[in-house]
């Protein structure tokens, strides 16, 4: 057949008798024209700039800059091509029904679409290479376009064509088109002045794009690649060569910063709070001011919600009427007939029962349906986002404002702030998320509704009846669920606080054989847990069940009803919409639960917010009003209004800091002798209205030293507190000299460290002088410290660094103090915590030297009053008063008697110091430093257990492997996961799934079974119990499949912790010793959490999708086998698709979570120093902080919402084409329309499953880091508690005499290690009495872990009372003897518990060894005697008497032989004196060993042995060996004295 372009069939198509214009073949030729113009014109034009301009496909974003009427240009556009698509189908299906080919009927718009393609990708380049010139080129096409069209049009209407046509719709709809596509070309012309004008307006892209930080960009590409994420591409597939770090992911754009989104909340609330100003019982409402900032994306995420979900219903409708198109031409088969000729213009009726027709409709419906859904998503995430950086900001504004006395009194405790933190404002950005779901789903729940009346009738209400009635048991299991929750997070905690206990005091619990009483302690707490996990499981379960089973529910319900009321038999098309339909009701019902407990959880947040910012602030002095409000208002002032005003290259800081300069960098006044502050008949308060300080006239003098003493708890902190400003003033004033308040150095009683490093802590935002820095350290006797940290004075130390005791904080706050330079300082008792050498070395060196040589104010309050001769003024104190003021000499001629009172004093601390000199309390804790610090190295080889493929990685650094590391899942660890829950349950839940995923399918097979009978009524009754009987087997087995999964998640909990915690508990020590404490909680705590309560959900959320999907394709195959062939590329691009969304996904959420934990460590720590922070004047360095660590997780946490998106879009678009090419293939085959409609029922799943599968993989992935760290700790060896002696034959009170030989011992901590003894021979006769000295690190302490067998001892042996000790079981061998530790030990419990946990001795003894002890009258005092409580580590008793409990503890058990290793270490003198009487009397008969930290205390000992370097050196009766001039134990001696 030859081709014309009129058909050939019909010669008066070529007769222009009527005229040119009235020939349709010639209009339509017309139509072309404008089309082949842009083609000819464009494609040179790309081709050339693409060619001579190669970067320009990856344009670099700085140029990118968007044309006015840019994102109306790309909907006008897509809509051209739709309507386009439409115009082609319609050529086509007219053409069909002509004898021959009409070519005129379909082409023009073939080429339309392709040249509508064409402006577009155009107008994208000449928009990325900034050139607006050439779009004259567009504007000319739009303009003939549009003439041609018109002239078709009115010619339809001179041929009185009406609307009931589709052609004449199509036609008049495009007009439009090209009307306002040529408008906005116009309005480009007359905004950017390009041509016609002499001064083409200049325009500067966006300052964000100019700022190569910047690499989220979604706000600035243009609408196609913001609807696909197309701009992510390079960032998710780079994921794979090199993971992606805070640089990849750059800075947020200006819009999302926490600063401008901070700027307008604030603005709205204070609107609010203006409301409500002279309304005193009204509060502002955080509701009406969210709204007012952010109101408008919301709105805008809610059309594209309704959009997605109106869409959304266009599958039903197309399954219905493809399904009905096959049954129609199966009936219709004899009665077609050759249309007439003439009449070649289609109905919309007609067009649209093309089956062909409504699957392209379907595919594009679907597509555009997933993308407005994913766009909403989107938008809500990014307000989400944007509203909690807002809150932080302004939560965080609100701390630094909080009066003290809010958090001392307790209104505000800072658990709640930082509840407020972690918890409300991500309650409310959740709420955000899912805020449009709640006026969406009424829509969709309505529409559905009426769709399925449509459909079916009466009985449609009787399923939509079901679902409606099952829903509030779906919310009462949703409010279950979270109370169960919160009581297993309640019995963690708990659970945490005693696996904590037992970590912190494990050598004690080792030494003393009790690790299993302890450990069955924990057992307790985690099978109370466990209850409550069970709950937690059941109700999960059930709501999983319940979303499975609705919908079945449903459909029985309807169907039964419909087979038995309706007259008419089922068809197929109503079966399987009405099926479909179920499908979209039971999502927004489900949600609908959720929704709600997500609402009442945000109405509780506000409240709590409300509360916390209308508490009270701290008093306005007037210098602080001026300070502490310029910080956010300077930033405001220039990101409001005019962004130039920034510049880019300084961060805000600089700019925050330029008036702080000014203002604190001044002259140091030269004249001495003024007053610095005076304070003049002060009354100060702690908010309670009672005064806690009283008449109150004070002056302090410039440049001297002032000293306030007095007893504990006159007020002496409370003073300078008041002279902050932290106390609320009832009357009096504060009087600053004018140039001094710009910023105190304060160090506060409690030492506050900052999570940063030694050298950050100490300069605290002054600039780093090198000269100054070393001066103060030395001053503070820091650097011996420092030499020990793994890295000097870089290494983190704070909450999540590493401990330090209490003097090295306190240290570190006063060098933080002295190194600021500002004029006045202020130390609130800076000896407490120091020992002598250290009180006197800095008094000298840090306050009479530098200070006073800088000529600076010092405010010192202190207890030690032997430096009062060193002060230029004194204020004495008592009862929140002024005793005295004045200079020494003042108070010696005026008040005689407070003069001796301190006098007597002075020389009591004078007799402590000569006592004290000889207790080095420093060098003790540097030793308690070294011995955490010295194997940091294996503590790092510990972490790097996790890191043991990146290692892989360095050794063979090609591409390949890192790349197949990287996307390798652990399939490992997930049988390993699986096999803890044991193989039973494992085979029940796989066993179990199949058999439902089984059963769902056949229910939908018998359905279309049913559905494609012949109109004969004859079986109604068998398929109807047929599909009864499926129904309910398929509701049973979705609730015993929940319930495996569940069950067997919880059996593998059980295990891994039961073993985790058994493993731990029989450690060596030295794993101990290696490993961070953090490090092994952390299994505990978060790792727990994950295997007890997200891997079960997770892992049956994948296998239900994955199953889904695979029954699906199994389906769709089955109906139409053709549909394999387009399955191949498909399953290739999902492949790829999963496999570098994986990778990306967890790279990113370790991001989210790494930048989290610094966020809220910020604001916990910021409370904490709130009166430092602000004594400083560093609110706004804090600010800034602040700021950058929420815009940092901030960042971090839209990237992965947007990869999320990125992921999501791609799988709906791959649903979308599997959709497609069913429906193709099935109506290419045209089999049985039952089947076809359960292929594209089938289809249609998919698509909401498909992400689904990939997001619970890379969940899956993540959350299995958490088993396999488990594991790694599983594989720890044990120690060996197995003796070679059975139980009866050792002496049940062995040992007896305490009679000790040791007989050539060597000993190492581990096999690969040194000997730390070396062949150390010794005899102890029972009864003796004998002291150990040596320096440090000669092996003393090893030696008494040796008797204990806490170190492996590889040569000789020791043998108590005839028995060698390695031979015997460990727990018989520890719980025989007796250890005092250096460090006091004590549990929380009761003090009974302390002493005998085993619950073995009667009362009476315990009050004896009290007694012995000498705690027996306090003990007495105590509420409950006995039973008192200890708080956590003792917290309620001193040093010395926690030592004193460890005594009585020692005494409890009656051994024969006592070790106390350095126990006097840490306790006063008075304490030592009674320990050592006790020991001499109470144990006189039996053997006690005593590691002495001081050579004095072991001068009347039986015997004394000395180590050096792990040998025994010398051996003798004290007296002896002091004869030996050169001696080792004289030269001790001599250097102790």
């Amino acid at each position: 057949m030859k081709l014309a372009f009129c058909g050939n069939d019909n010669p008066a198509a070529y007769n222009i008798s009527a005229g040119v214009l009235r020939n349709v073949c010639f209009v339509d030729a017309l139509n072309l024209v404008p089309h082949v113009f842009l083609l000819f014109i464009t494609f040179p034009i790309l081709f050339i700039g693409w060619g001579s301009q190669s970067s320009k496909v990856q344009i670099h974003h700085n140029t990118w800059l968007h044309f006015p009427g840019h994102n109306l240009r790309w909907i006008l556009t897509f809509t051209l091509l739709f309507v386009h698509v439409c115009e082609i189908a319609e050529g086509i299906v007219s053409d069909a029904q002509m004898k021959s080919r009409h070519l005129h009927l379909f082409l023009p718009a073939i080429i339309g679409f392709v040249a509508a393609t064409t402006s577009i990708v155009y107008y994208h380049n000449i928009e990325t290479s900034n050139f607006p010139k050439l779009l004259l080129a567009l504007f000319l096409y739009w303009v003939m376009a549009f003439v041609a069209k018109t002239i078709k049009l009115v010619r339809y209407c001179q041929e009185g064509v009406t609307f009931s046509q589709l052609r004449f719709c199509i036609t008049g709809i495009m007009v439009i088109l090209y009307g306002l596509l040529m408008a906005v070309e116009i309005n480009v012309i007359r905004v950017r002045r390009y041509v016609f004008s002499m001064n083409p307006q200049k325009v500067k892209p966006p300052e964000d794009l100019q700022d190569l930080g910047v690499r989220f960009l979604q706000p600035f590409v243009n609408l196609l690649s913001k609807a696909t994420y197309w701009w992510m591409n390079t960032l998710i597939i780079s994921a794979h060569k090199k993971p992606i770090d805070l640089k990849a992911i750059g800075k947020l754009p200006i819009a999302m910063r926490a600063l401008t989104n901070y700027v307008c909340l604030k603005e709205a609330y204070e609107e609010q709070k203006k409301k409500v100003a002279n309304q005193p019982n009204r509060n502002p409402s955080i509701w009406l001011a969210m709204y007012r900032a952010f109101g408008r994306p919301i709105l805008l995420s809610s059309t594209f919600r309704y959009l997605a979900d109106l869409l959304g219903f266009a599958g039903p409708l197309c399954i219905s009427g493809i399904v009905q198109g096959f049954q129609n031409t199966s009936q219709d088969n004899t009665t077609t007939i050759e249309k007439d000729q003439s009449d070649s213009y289609l109905s919309s009726q007609d067009f649209l029962g093309n089956a062909y027709v409504l699957a392209v409709l379907l595919f594009l419906a679907l597509i555009l349906q997933r993308t407005f859904l994913q766009a909403s998503y989107y938008v809500t995430t990014e307000t989400g986002i944007n509203l909690r950086g807002a809150l932080l900001a302004m939560i965080y504004n609100k701390i630094l404002r909080l009066s003290t006395s809010n958090l001392s009194m307790g209104e505000m405790t800072l658990g709640q702030i930082n509840n407020l933190v972690a918890i409300e404002t991500n309650q409310l950005m959740w709420f955000l998320f899912l805020c449009p779901n709640l006026w969406a789903m009424p829509v969709q729940i309505i529409m559905g509704v009426i769709l399925l009346y449509n459909l079916l009738g009466e009985s449609a209400l009787v399923g939509a009846a079901v679902i409606v009635l099952l829903a509030p048991i779906q919310y009462f299991i949703a409010t279950k669920l979270a109370e169960a929750q919160k009581s297993t997070l309640d019995y963690s905690t708990e659970r945490l606080k005693k696996t904590n206990e037992i970590l912190k005091g494990i050598k004690l619990l080792k030494l003393y054989a009790w690790e299993h009483i302890f450990c069955t302690s924990v057992e307790e707490t985690r099978m109370k847990e466990f209850t409550s996990l069970k709950t937690f499981a059941l109700y999960t379960s059930l709501s999983i069940f319940m979303n499975a089973a609705i919908p079945m529910a449903a459909v029985l319900a309807t169907f039964v009803t419909y087979a038995y009321t309706a007259d008419k038999k089922l068809q197929p098309a109503q079966a399987f919409a009405s099926l479909s339909l179920f499908h979209i009701l039971v999502t927004p019902l489900f949600l609908l639960s959720t929704v709600v407990r997500f609402a009442v959880k945000a109405i509780i947040s506000v409240q709590k917010l409300n509360e916390f910012l209308l508490s009270d602030e701290i008093g306005g002095d007037s210098w602080r009003d001026g300070c502490s409000s310029v910080a956010y208002e300077s930033c405001k002032k220039h990101t409001g209004f005019h962004p130039k005003a920034i510049n880019r290259k300084q961060p805000l800081r600089y700019q925050l800091e330029s008036y702080e300069q000014s203002s604190r960098r001044q002259p140091r006044p030269l004249e001495i002798g003024d007053i610095a502050i005076k304070v003049i008949n002060g009354y100060f308060s702690w908010g309670s209205g009672l005064a806690t300080l009283s008449n109150i006239n004070i002056r302090i003098p410039t440049g001297q030293m002032t000293m306030i003493v007095g007893q504990v708890g006159c007020g002496k902190s409370s003073l300078l507190l008041a002279i902050l400003g932290e106390m609320q003033t009832l009357e009096g004033k504060v009087h600053w000299s004018n140039r001094n308040r710009y910023s105190v150095a304060y160090a506060a009683q409690k030492p506050w460290l900052l999570n940063a490093t030694v050298e950050e802590n100490i300069t605290c935002g002054s600039p780093f002088n090198k000269q100054r820095y070393k001066t103060v350290t030395d001053a503070c006797s820091l650097q011996p410290d420092i030499d020990l940290l793994p890295f000097g004075d870089q290494t983190e130390i704070g909450e999540r660094g590493i401990n330090l005791s209490g003097g090295q904080r306190q240290r570190i706050c006063v060098a933080r103090a002295l190194y600021q330079n500002t004029n006045i300082v202020f130390l609130d008792d800076p000896f407490s915590a120091l020992d002598i050498h250290l009180s006197d070395h800095l008094m000298q060196e840090g306050i009479l030297k530098f200070l006073q040589e800088d000529k600076r104010t010092l405010v010192l309050v202190t207890h030690k009053l032997q430096y009062l001769p060193h002060a230029d003024w004194i204020i004495a104190m008592k009862d929140g008063m002024v005793l005295r003021e004045g200079t020494l000499k003042d108070i010696q001629n005026k008040d005689v008697e407070l003069y001796e009172h301190w006098k007597t004093l002075m020389n009591r601390q004078d007799q402590e110091l000569e006592k004290d000199m000889e207790a080095d309390q420093t060098s003790l804790e540097r030793k308690t430093l070294r011995r955490a610090m010295y194997p940091r190295e294996s503590k790092a080889q510990l972490e790097d257990e996790d890191e043991e493929e990146e290692e892989e990685e360095d050794e063979d650094d090609n591409m390949s492997t890192v790349m197949r590391l990287r996307t390798k899942m652990p399939w490992k660890t997930c049988w390993r996961y699986l096999t803890s829950g044991g193989f039973f349950l494992l085979f029940l839940m796989i066993f179990s799934k199949l058999l439902k995923h089984s059963v769902i399918v056949a229910i939908d097979y018998w359905l279309a079974r049913w559905t494609s009978l012949d109109e004969h009524k004859k079986d109604e009754t068998y398929y109807v119990a047929g599909f009864s009987l499926l129904c309910g087997a398929g509701i049973v087995l979705c609730l015993i499949t929940s319930l495996t999964v569940e069950w067997m998640g919880l059996t593998a909990a059980k295990n891994l912790h039961h073993n985790l915690l058994n493993k731990i508990i029989l450690g060596p020590i030295r794993f101990f010793d290696m490993t961070p404490l953090g490090l092994i909680l952390n299994r505990f705590s978060a790792d727990t959490n994950i295997i007890d309560q997200h891997i079960p959900p997770t892992l049956e959320s994948l296998t239900r999708s994955t199953l889904l999907c695979l029954s699906a394709i199994g389906i769709i195959s089955y109906a139409t086998p053709w549909f394999l062939v387009a399955l191949v590329p498909l399953g290739i691009a999902f492949y790829f698709i999963q496999k570098y969304f994986r990778v990306a996904s967890k790279d990113l959420q370790e991001l989210d979570d790494s930048t989290q934990l610094p966020l809220l460590c910020h604001f916990s720590e910021t409370a904490e120093g709130l009166t430092t922070i602000r004594a400083f004047r560093h609110e706004a360095r804090f600010k800034q902080r602040m700021l950058e660590l929420t815009d940092t997780n901030n960042i971090a946490y839209l990237f992965l919402s947007a990869a999320n998106r990125w992921l999501e879009v791609r799988t709906d678009y791959l649903g979308a084409c599997i959709v497609l090419t069913a429906a193709v293939a099935s109506i290419k085959e045209g089999p049985k329309s039952g089947f076809v409609g359960l292929g594209l029922l089938y289809a249609l799943t998919i698509t909401n499953y498909l992400n689904w599968v990939v997001r619970n993989l890379a969940d899956l992935e993540v959350q299995m880091g958490a088993v396999k760290k488990v594991n790694s700790l599983l594989n720890m060896e044990s120690e060996n508690y197995d003796g070679t002696l059975d139980a009866s034959q050792i002496p049940k009170d062995w040992p007896q005499e305490g009679e000790i030989k040791i007989e050539d011992l060597c000993v190492r901590y581990e096999n690969n290690l040194k000997p730390v003894l070396k062949h150390v021979k010794a005899y102890i006769k029972p009864g003796q009495k004998v002291g150990i000295c040596g320096r440090t690190g000669s092996g003393k302490s090893s030696l008494s872990l040796a008797f204990f067998r806490m170190v492996d001892i590889f040569d000789g042996r020791i043998v108590i009372d005839g028995i060698d000790i390695s031979k015997l079981p460990l727990h018989t061998l520890r719980s025989r003897l007796s250890i005092i530790l250096q460090d006091p030990v004590l549990f929380s419990g009761s003090i009974r518990f302390n002493l005998d946990p085993e619950c073995k001795c009667t009362d009476d003894r315990l009050w004896e060894a009290l007694e012995i002890a000498q705690l027996k009258n306090m003990v007495k005092s105590l509420p409950g005697g006995l039973d008192a409580m200890v708080t956590e580590g003792g917290e309620n008793f001193s040093v010395g008497q926690r030592q004193l409990f460890c005594l009585a503890r020692a005494f409890v058990r009656k051994s024969s032989i006592l070790i106390m290793d350095e126990a006097t270490a840490s306790i006063d003198m008075a304490t030592e004196n009674i320990l050592q009487k006790v020991v001499m009397t109470a144990f006189a008969d039996r053997t006690v060993v005593t590691i002495a930290h001081r050579v004095s205390q072991i001068l009347d000992a039986g015997i004394v042995l000395v180590f050096s370097d792990g040998v025994l050196a010398e051996c003798d009766t004290a007296s002896n060996l002091l004869l030996r001039e050169d001696g080792l134990f004289t030269t001790l001696v001599k250097t102790h004295k």
